[in-house]
């Protein structure tokens, strides 16, 4: 009777306990399902596209010639387009670095950095170095980096800034009040100094961009630097998203000094931010595409056009314009923007666009120019991550001989190319059309 009570006993307490095993290995399931449920509905917030707000190509009505051209950017881009500029063409890391550091290092009062790429080597030692002198003498040092982009980062750099009283920032960082914005991230790249002058284009803080693009290791890339009254709205861009992040407003004539001019260019800086205002940057790439009446030339690190960019390109083709695109070859950062950029490829060549891919090492400008008139440049690649995700700066320059500068600078990264012909891309392995065409279904975060 005792082994009976025993057993029963047992029994009973291993009941019960499978029973609690049973009840916690629930909770565990419902935990499961609810964080799955979490993940998916994130990222499908953040990977599903805003609802299109062009949707149909714009009509050329005037060449980029016409004063119309240049009123019609104005108002629908609302970027307000200033005279008396001076802007500078800087080529590769070797013109490009010096000219930021030397600017850095006369700076009076204010420094404002914004980067998307901030990464550890000698070009990110030598920027902290100096930005920590400036702050050092009293000058005002403001730097936000991107938190995706300047991951590979070391913090002992960001010692070196803080330490010396430079007031660092990283844009969105993850917290569990952001995950609904992990996908929109600050493209843009912006220094500002004194509120005077301002430099943009594609250049990250990196060692990649070191050295004049002779080989792999040393990317082609430009950077411009510019003095005149567009310098304020350079200084808006940055204090944009400094008040986004540091809850900082930046007043005052340390940044907004009394414009003063600096040469003959009209300029116009262009701005897109999530999560509205995107629109005007793919308006002002549209139109711009629109206006060109002989030749549109396009050099892009990242080249994915949507299908209306897609239309309006081959629309320009119908009207007779030759169309010259430079994109990076196999030496490409992102391999697979480079294969979601070939699926698209056959209606461009079969209209008789004409695409070169750079040969020496990667191809990093983001760069339009109009006929003989009109260039834009900054951060925006012609790609919907640019146009409808990243916040981007593009600066659009009216002049004949300016645009005949970065026509001369193309033409010299054309030597630098091959053309791939319509027989080429259509005899492309199998394999590779797959891929590419898988590839080519993540256009909307490519």
């Amino acid at each position: 009777m005792k082994a009976q009570g025993f057993r029963a006993l047992l029994a009973s307490k291993t009941l019960a306990a499978g029973r609690k095993a049973g009840y916690w290995l629930d909770i565990v399931k419902y935990v499961a399902v609810a964080v799955a449920a979490a993940v998916v509905t994130l990222a499908a917030v953040n990977l599903t596209p805003e609802s299109r707000v062009i949707r149909t190509i714009v009509p050329h009505r005037f060449d980029a010639t016409d004063p119309q051209f240049v009123q019609s950017m104005s108002s629908y881009s609302q970027g307000q387009i200033s005279g008396q500029n001076a802007v500078q063409t800087l080529v590769n890391g070797d013109e490009i670095f010096p000219a930021m550091l030397q600017a850095i290092g006369t700076a009076r009062s204010s420094i404002d950095m914004e980067t998307y790429i901030y990464w550890s080597g000698s070009v990110g030692y030598q920027f902290a170095a100096a930005l920590a002198a400036k702050a050092r003498e009293g000058v005002e040092v403001r730097v936000l980096v991107d938190w995706l982009g300047s991951l590979p980062f070391d913090e002992n750099l960001i010692h070196i800034m803080t330490g010396a009283g430079v007031r660092f920032q990283r844009y969105r960082p993850i917290h569990w009040y952001t995950l609904d914005r992990v996908n929109n991230r600050t493209h843009r790249k912006l220094l500002i100094v004194d509120g005077r002058v301002a430099f943009t284009g594609g250049v990250g803080i990196a060692d990649n961009w070191l050295g004049d693009a002779r080989n792999p290791n040393e990317w082609r890339d430009t950077h411009y630097r510019i003095e005149g009254p567009s310098v304020g709205a350079f200084q808006a861009a940055f204090a944009e998203n400094w008040l986004e992040t540091a809850g900082e407003t930046l007043q005052g004539e340390k940044f907004y000094p009394p414009p003063q001019p600096a040469g003959a260019l009209s300029a116009q800086l262009v701005l897109s931010s999530q999560p509205n205002g995107s629109e005007n940057m793919e308006l002002m790439m549209l139109a711009a595409i629109a206006a060109a009446k002989d030749h549109l030339r396009i050099g892009m690190a990242y080249f994915v056009p949507d299908e209306i960019a897609l239309q309006q390109i081959l629309d320009a083709r119908k009207r007779g314009v030759a169309v010259d695109v430079i994109v990076p070859n196999s030496l490409t950062d992102v391999p697979i923007v480079r294969k979601g950029s070939r699926h698209f490829w056959g209606e461009l060549l079969e209209a008789g666009v004409r695409i070169y891919e750079f040969q020496p090492t990667m191809y990093h400008p983001k760069l339009l120019i109009v006929d003989d008139v009109w260039a834009s440049f900054g951060s925006t690649n012609l790609d919907e991550r640019s146009l409808r995700l990243n916040d981007e700066a593009s600066l659009n320059v009216y002049g004949r001989d300016f645009a005949q500068t970065q026509i001369d600078l193309f033409d010299e990264d054309l030597k630098r190319s091959r053309q791939i012909s319509l027989a080429e891309w259509q005899a492309r392995p199998l394999t590779e059309k797959v891929t590419d065409w898988l590839a080519s279904k993540l256009h909307t975060q490519l």
